[in-house]
């Protein structure tokens, strides 16, 4: 994995309280991980001797937006410009299961434009995540 030519964002409403926002980085953060455990590096040692589990090796900006930016992304990662970049949204469906068995049966009784989107994480190369979000503020 090469950090100069691939890029890692994740663009989160902006409006959502800082729970949900901190539930929505941490859940796209986990599933783009099992997607790309390559980009976590080794085990570290600090000088106590004391180990720490590897943490990516990139920065992952996380940038805000509105639900309608994000929908926006969103259908733009379906089309071929963009097949080759990865993407996991997470949805206010999504957010309101408490298993994932319900997860699965909301989602496929769900028509695509019914969904709101809560955030969007993508990974891909640098080029095409900038044409995506180059424009997008930093969330703070």
């Amino acid at each position: 994995m090469d950090a100069d030519s691939t890029k890692c964002v994740m663009i989160i409403d902006e409006r959502l309280p800082v729970g949900v926002i901190a539930n929505t980085a941490a859940i796209l953060g986990i599933s783009l991980g099992k997607i790309f455990p390559e980009a976590v590096g080794t085990d570290v040692t600090d000088k106590s001797g004391n180990a720490h589990l590897g943490i990516i090796e990139f920065p992952v900006p996380v940038l805000k937006g509105s639900p309608e930016l994000i929908r926006e992304i969103r259908q733009r990662l379906y089309t071929k410009e963009f097949e080759d970049v990865a993407a996991v949204d997470f949805s206010e469906t999504a957010q309101g299961c408490r298993t994932y068995d319900e997860f699965v049966k909301k989602i496929a009784d769900t028509e695509e434009e019914k969904l709101l989107y809560l955030g969007i994480g993508i990974f891909g190369g640098k080029k095409k995540i900038n044409k995506l979000t180059g424009s997008l503020p930093l969330l703070k």
